[in-house]
């Protein structure tokens, strides 16, 4: 068993993807389950140790918030983000939201993600150079949840810098915050609380056909949401659900163009549009990672880990695991099946994960159709991809049809 030690483990690790991709490789073959003490948690590098571990919630807590400095923010905040949320509690929140984002909500939006893609497409048609991030892959989630939940899609410069101040504020080299930065993370909340709250008052004053206004009304068991339970849900949708789509359109961008193969076989055929999507969440995993919290002693892989440490699961490795993917270093839009862990596993998979996939597959049947070639330009700048995978900035030159 090798030791991870801090002159090996993830925070030396540098943020270059072929780096992190290389790291892994190196720690599913020789250290799948590594404790590191540097970064105070155990790293999980294999498919089946993760899929194990997400499919075992009573042994592996999602509620990390006891490790943590105490936060009026950020303990308002968590009281309806059911992601890191156990059941039962977890189980009566979900049934709740679920009651409000149900699938036919989510496939009646087709028309309008469709008419914003053009919108959007339209506002840039004949430019030879375009910031993809600017001009589609962020403004179009963004503005269907906006629209969703029922907020003016003309903030959305607003809801893009709590984004990022959030993801900024997230530090690689720790697991654990310290107060100083629990503060700064809650002062960057407060903001999004105080907008949220003061829209969902405003929608109980004056209902509305929107997701927030079902959520109002949504009961089980005779329970309701209270104000500060819907913020929970609404931050997550609006920050973490936008993300998801900008960081899957600018991955599948970024795939074709080194794929052209694929790319010519999805002009060919858009159809395969939906399978193609699978494979770029597979092979360029959005979220690189999950955290867990051990509730008693358990094993993991071949190692014993004890109660009240946390686990680190890198399913941006699990994706990447030739036990469970053929050739799985390669990009195949072809590949069948394709179980990868990108929306998670288990009573945690992505409630938001239909969402994101029929806003990929318009906005790339449409940016397909519409731009007769489409190639990568000089100037990408990628997320660190130990945190994210994608692009804050894509150039892209476009010879329009």
């Amino acid at each position: 068993m090798v030791t991870v030690d801090k002159s090996t483990g993830f925070a030396a690790v540098p943020a270059q993807l072929d780096e992190v991709l290389g790291w892994f490789a190196r720690m599913r073959e020789g250290d799948p389950v590594s404790w590191d003490e540097r970064y105070g948690a155990y790293h999980v590098f294999r498919y089946a140790d993760i899929e194990k571990v997400l499919s075992d919630p009573a042994t592996f807590s999602s509620d990390l918030t006891g490790l943590v400095p105490p936060q009026e923010e950020i303990e308002l905040f968590s009281r309806g983000n059911f992601v890191r949320m156990d059941p039962p509690r977890h189980t009566k929140m979900r049934r709740i939201v679920s009651k409000a984002f149900t699938p036919r909500v989510v496939a009646g939006l087709a028309p309008r993600i469709e008419a914003i893609t053009n919108e959007l497409l339209d506002q840039v048609a004949g430019r030879e150079s375009v910031d993809l991030v600017q001009a589609l892959a962020y403004p179009l989630p963004v503005t269907v949840i906006a629209e969703l939940i029922g907020v003016p899609g003309s903030d959305r410069d607003t809801f893009r810098r709590w984004a990022d101040e959030l993801l900024n504020a997230q530090v690689p080299d720790t697991v654990i915050p310290d107060e100083k930065t629990m503060q700064q993370a809650g002062a960057r909340l407060r903001g999004m609380i105080d907008y949220l709250l003061a829209h969902i008052r405003h929608r109980r004053a004056n209902p509305a056909d929107d997701l927030t206004n079902a959520l109002i009304e949504a009961e089980v068991d005779g329970e309701r949401l209270t104000d500060e339970e819907i913020v929970g849900f609404l931050g997550v949708l609006l920050i973490a659900g936008h993300i998801t789509t900008t960081t899957l359109l600018t991955n599948t961008v970024l795939s074709l163009d080194a794929n052209p193969g694929a790319a010519a076989a999805l002009r060919a055929d858009p159809q395969r549009i939906p399978a193609a999507l699978e494979e770029v969440l597979r092979h360029r995993s959005p979220f690189p990672r999950l955290a867990r919290l051990t509730t008693a002693d358990a094993t993991v892989g071949d190692r014993r880990v004890p109660a009240g440490k946390v686990l680190m699961l890198w399913v941006a490795s699990a994706n990447r695991d030739a036990a469970q993917f053929v050739e799985p270093d390669t990009f195949d839009i072809t590949r069948t099946p394709n179980p990868h862990l990108s929306f998670g596993h288990g009573i945690h998979f992505c409630i938001g994960a239909p969402l994101a996939r029929l806003e990929g597959r318009i906005a790339m049947e449409v940016l397909l159709r519409r731009c007769g070639d489409l190639s990568v330009d000089d100037g990408v700048r990628l997320y660190d991809p130990r945190m994210m995978t994608g692009a804050r900035v894509l150039p892209v030159r476009v010879r329009w049809s």
